[in-house]
């Protein structure tokens, strides 16, 4: 699955640059006037269970959302908030199929670019994190879905989204060994694909497939990370640590 990410990029002016071919008109205006300066936080580390709101590329703009969608026919905020937490992802497999996410495969996908992720090994009882990043580019650009929910008793409008998983290739298999699942990740030349809402059914469930393992690496990373309650927002969070007694990657 995925629940942790790195999210380092702090400007949205910055991220239209990154993607702004699959930005209308108006958003390249907006970039070339300087519009755009909004600042975000760095996350080195976040947790999708803490909602995080974090921005998204789609074929409208970028838009800010918060992680844990919640189906725009959610009835109260108190289902609502009850089911964010169980809609941080969306199976690949059943995306098109599923009541909560159906609507938003159709008509809301998106993209989260991302420096990174983090998954867990188990090795002898114990839980080693990997840092899983880019082989030549600077962000991995996430499939996610969003939806729109409004609160009927505030009018308060809630964009939310999910991230789309697929099973595990090799190199993830090896890392995430118990679930053996990985976030869908785009490659950049179906980028445009993903966010275009022609683009067909079939067309789509096309791109919900693995990333080839080539275009990835990782190393692991302080096991500090395995608890919550301690401050995990910091750059320690990426720094490569070693541990003797866990076996390579087989396949990297």
């Amino acid at each position: 699955m995925c629940y942790s990410i790195a999210f380092l990029e702090t400007k949205i002016n910055k991220l239209a640059e990154r993607y702004q071919e699959l930005l209308p008109f108006r958003w390249q205006d907006q970039l070339a006037s300087g519009l755009l300066a909004r600042e975000l936080p760095a996350y080195y580390f976040v947790s999708g269970f803490s909602h995080p709101q974090l921005p998204l590329v789609t074929h409208e703009g970028i838009q800010v959302s918060g992680w844990g969608l919640i189906p725009h026919w959610t009835k109260n905020r108190e289902v609502a908030e009850k089911r964010r937490s169980g809609t941080l992802n969306a199976v690949g497999e059943t995306v098109f199929d599923k009541p909560s996410f159906r609507k938003s495969i159709r008509t809301g996908r998106c993209l989260l670019g991302v420096s990174g992720f983090f998954e867990w090994r188990e090795f002898n009882n114990k839980k080693y994190p990997y840092f899983i990043y880019p082989k030549n580019d600077d962000l991995f650009s996430l499939g996610c879905i969003v939806d729109q929910w409004t609160d009927k008793d505030t009018g308060e409008v809630m964009s939310t989204f999910s991230i789309i998983t697929t099973p595990a290739n090799p190199l993830m298999a090896e890392i995430h060994n118990r679930k053996r699942r990985m976030p869908l990740i785009i490659p950049p030349e179906a980028l445009r694909g993903w966010t275009d809402p022609r683009s067909s059914k079939e067309d789509v469930a096309g791109l919900i497939c693995p990333m080839d393992q080539g275009h990835m690496q990782a190393h692991t990373v302080s096991r500090m990370l395995n608890y919550s309650r301690k401050e995990r927002n910091t750059p320690e969070a990426l720094r490569a640590v070693k541990y003797p007694e866990l076996p390579p990657l087989i396949a990297t």
